[in-house]
């Protein structure tokens, strides 16, 4: 069943919902979902989708690097604004806060990142972006939404702009957020560090949804309790002595140590931990030298480092150290500088169960039990971690994006889908929008609708 059709079956739900049919949903379920305004959500969805689509094509064609999302900022915040949102902008940065109130009820916060990567896009899609920008190092960078980072914004537009529609069968507090630098990690602690907690409604729940690469459109997945990893980011400044490269036994050469100490981080893995324990080493980055003929006096690596325990991430960062260190000692170097980037520390996500199973079960009764299905935990990373500070319970989820035609060739050709962070990847909005919006509308009104 297409994601269009399911939508239009959805007044049929309710009425179906007691017939004595195999796949008939169970008698605990049934009540919160013939509660639900499903017709209205659906109708509303629809009428809104063309807007979503071009405000997605729009904000594809214009993406900002991390910590400079100021168009994208300023658009989020208008589009809250014709919803009678009270919005506060630069919240930690460029970070916006939509609150609306409508009676007692939950505090739910919705979040979307906004933040685009430093990839230059070969879709060749019509709207493909074009622009380009400065990074943090001062780098001309090609600048694309290749996170579905766009997805986000646009479905987080399309819920807001549903639940203040049907504000009649919810009651409760919405604070929607539009947080930046999702991709460097740091984005949802600036808006904490910014009084998020403090200075605006402290949620019961948080909701955000992510774009996934690999599934089909209108499917979901999830999982309950660990989701994602944690994430650190380490250099490694590896000394040596430069010279003339006809004469390197008057050298330290520091990419051959540098070669080395990239070789030996494999063994944090492969012999030092558990193999039960699930870990990630990459060296990302590995810089050095100006010529052929010239020795330099360092290398920098660029490591990310990925665990879902505590205990095994720190054996991780001070195994990094230690082998860092210890093949610096024997090529007779100078000791190499080791940092551990923290402010780009992203915990490890954990998915509330309780709200996990509360909302999933909604969304099986709702996209069918075969479009939502769990899915393992992943070595990414997801600063939305964070927002479960003082306990609060969160929940994000996967969301397809992948056409059918694509999906399919992809399978049968035994060929890999572009991934995240690909400059192939890309959406099928209008489909994912769909699904996104009526997700996040559904998730929002499944914790805030007036007990019957």
């Amino acid at each position: 069943m297409t994601v269009s059709r399911w939508l239009s079956w959805l007044p049929l739900a309710v009425c179906c919902l007691s017939l004595p049919c195999g796949g008939a949903i169970p008698a605990q379920d049934q009540a919160p979902l013939a509660a639900l305004p499903l017709e209205a959500l659906r109708k509303k969805i629809e009428a809104e989708l063309p807007s979503l689509v071009e405000l997605y094509k729009d904000l594809h064609q214009h993406p900002e690097l991390s910590l400079q999302e100021r168009r994208t900022a300023a658009k989020l915040a208008d589009e809250l604004k014709k919803l009678d949102f009270a919005v506060t902008t630069k919240v930690g940065g460029t970070g916006i806060v939509g609150v609306l109130k409508n009676g007692p009820g939950p505090t739910i916060l919705v979040r979307t990142d906004m933040d685009a990567l430093p990839i230059t896009e070969a879709t060749g899609l019509p709207y493909a972006s074009k622009v380009r920008a400065r990074d943090r190092a001062g780098k001309e960078v090609g600048v694309m939404h290749a996170c579905g980072h766009d997805v986000h914004m646009a479905s987080w537009v399309g819920a807001a702009r549903a639940l203040v529609a049907l504000k009649a069968h919810w009651s409760g507090t919405l604070v929607f957020i539009g947080q930046p630098a999702e991709e460097i990690g740091t984005g949802a602690r600036l808006m904490l560090e910014a009084g998020l907690y403090e200075k605006f409604p402290k949620p019961d729940y948080a909701l955000a949804l992510h774009a996934d690469a690999n599934r089909l459109e209108g499917t979901v997945a999830y999982a309950e309790g660990l989701a994602m990893a944690n994430v650190d980011s380490v250099d490694i400044r590896v000394r040596g002595k430069g010279g003339h490269g006809a004469t390197p036994h008057l050298t330290v050469d520091p990419i051959v140590l540098a070669a080395r100490i990239v070789l030996d981080l494999q063994t944090l893995v492969s012999r030092e931990l558990n193999p039960l324990d699930a870990a990630v080493v990459t060296v990302g980055s590995i810089h050095g030298g100006t010529k052929h003929n010239i020795i330099p006096d360092e290398v920098v690596l660029q490591l990310t480092v990925r665990s879902f325990k505590d205990s095994v991430r720190k054996q991780l960062l001070d195994g990094i150290k230690r082998i860092a260190v210890g093949c610096a000692q024997a090529a007779n170097a100078p000791p190499p500088e080791v940092t551990i980037d923290l402010s780009e520390f992203t915990p490890a996500l954990n998915n509330d169960p309780e709200l996990t199973r509360k909302t999933v079960r909604l969304f099986k009764q709702v996209l069918g039990e075969k479009n939502v299905t769990p899915r393992e935990p992943i070595m990414g990373g997801e600063d939305f971690s964070r927002y479960a500070l003082g306990k609060t319970p969160i929940f994000m989820w996967n969301l397809g994006t992948i056409d059918r035609q694509r999906f399919d060739r992809a399978h049968k050709e035994n060929q890999p889908l572009p991934s995240m962070h690909s400059p192939f990847y890309y959406p099928d909005p209008e489909p994912s929008l769909r699904v996104g919006t009526t997700t996040l509308t559904l998730a929002v009104l499944n914790l805030t609708r007036p007990t019957r």
